[in-house]
């Protein structure tokens, strides 16, 4: 085996068992409330965790920033470069949890402005949100430490945590619904549990890689450095605004259409993210290896991985369309035991089946383009995807709502995969921004 699959394979599976591992709160809290008797708690928990999939993927640029930055002063060999890119991406991190916690008000009025949904399912979200959002600093500290860690070609780290967090999530969600007998409180508290539980497991990985150096705040908000990071992240930030725009606008259609489909189309969705975060893990690799490439100049070593990376992700989304086409009904019965539910989900799982084919390219490019900082590329595809998946909608409006809604969905996953193919072709130089 070449040496840059056995890379690829050292820093991607345990990168992989981390990021499998990221959906399953979403998956044991849709499992959980699954089989509580009713359809308005599922719809309840997927408003609710929504909402935090939109504010925490807001500040995705904690992790992707970070990776990025990390892994290109490791490829420079800047060893104190690497240490205050963790500082400053725990100090945002601290710093928009505390924001979101005193604005939650606001923020959960703008949402369910925005989205519509039923009186008593919203009544449910809310109540989980209420709860989970004192996990905020917690949750995003740890997403700055992941980025941290895959930048270092420490996927371990990160995968370790993750596990963490999904013990403890497991241990504490499992004793306050099934055996205390609490419905989506209990859900929302063994989340919470497990963000301040995770912060702490990972804070202990950073320390087993040596002591915490010392920094003056001088250092840690150097005014060159920051504008670095800024410039980054900036256009991370806007491409995740897109991002939300679209999984907003996907909420809000299944909203309008009531809780039956609403939850259906949570259950499809829980598809589409066991495959990205699996497929993040082949990313995360990416990352690590494409900014240690572009950090040392070394361009030739950059495409070698990009082959590299091409091939094992298509073999991942074989893998994943055979797993949906054959098993996708066994997966619904086992997140719900809602009827209604799994029949509608069963009439677009068709579309769903689809979505490993669709969108493996753009994960690939998004490890590649995040290592490599090349940010501007990466918006520009989003947001002309994200022009497409609305210009869609509006012209597919003779079919049914739900119809509609999946096929701009996969076309814009499609033209991600496309538009960030044809950057990277064209793109003739590959320095560090």
């Amino acid at each position: 085996m070449k040496r840059i699959h056995r890379d690829i394979l050292a820093l991607s599976v345990p990168a992989v068992i981390a990021s499998v591992t990221t959906p399953l709160l979403g998956l044991m809290d849709t499992a959980f409330t699954g089989h509580m008797g009713g359809a308005v708690y599922l719809a309840g928990i997927a408003l609710g965790g929504n909402l935090f999939n939109l504010i925490y993927w807001l500040f995705g640029f904690l992790r992707m920033g970070t990776s990025g930055l990390t892994a290109q002063a490791v490829g420079s060999a800047d060893s104190r470069r690497q240490w205050l890119t963790l500082y400053r991406s725990l100090a945002v991190a601290a710093a928009a949890g505390l924001a979101l916690i005193a604005l939650q008000g606001p923020v959960a009025s703008l949402y369910m402005f925005l989205t519509s949904p039923e009186p008593q399912a919203w009544q449910e979200g809310l109540l989980y949100f209420r709860i989970l959002i004192w996990g905020a600093p917690a949750f995003l500290a740890t997403v700055a430490l992941s980025g941290w860690f895959i930048g270092m070609a420490r996927s371990s780290k990160a995968m370790w945590m993750s596990i963490a967090i999904d013990v403890i999530n497991l241990a504490v969600s499992a004793t306050l619904v099934a055996g205390i007998g609490m419905k989506v409180p209990g859900v929302a508290i063994g989340t919470l549990a497990a963000q301040w539980g995770g912060l702490g497991a990972g804070l202990l990985m950073v320390r087993s890689l040596g002591s915490f150096p010392r920094f003056s705040l001088a250092e840690i908000f150097d005014g060159a450095e920051l504008r670095r990071f800024a410039s980054v992240n900036r256009d991370i930030f806007l491409r995740t605004l897109c991002l939300i725009a679209v999984t907003l606008w996907f909420t809000r259609e299944g909203a309008r259409q009531g809780s039956t489909m609403l939850a259906a189309n949570a259950l499809l969705m829980q598809l589409f993210i066991l495959f990205s975060f699996f497929m993040d893990g082949l990313a995360y690799a990416g990352e690590a290896l494409a900014g240690s490439r572009v950090g040392a100049g070394d361009v030739a070593g950059l495409k070698a991985t990009v082959r590299a990376l091409v091939k094992w992700g298509a073999a991942v989304a074989v893998v994943f369309t055979v797993i949906y086409f054959f098993c996708g009904e066994a997966i619904m019965r086992l997140l719900s035991d809602d009827e209604g539910v799994r029949a509608a989900a069963a009439d677009y799982l068709p579309w769903a089946v689809t979505i490993p084919l669709m969108s493996f390219m753009a994960f690939t490019w998004d490890g590649v383009f995040i290592g490599a900082t090349a940010t501007r590329s990466m918006l520009g595809s989003m947001a002309l995807s994200t022009a497409l998946f609305f210009i869609l909608i509006a012209a597919l409006r003779p079919l049914p709502a739900n119809t509609a809604l999946w096929i701009a969905f996969l076309a814009f996953l499609l033209c991600r995969s496309v538009t960030l193919s044809i950057a990277f072709s064209s793109r003739k130089s590959w320095k560090p921004q």
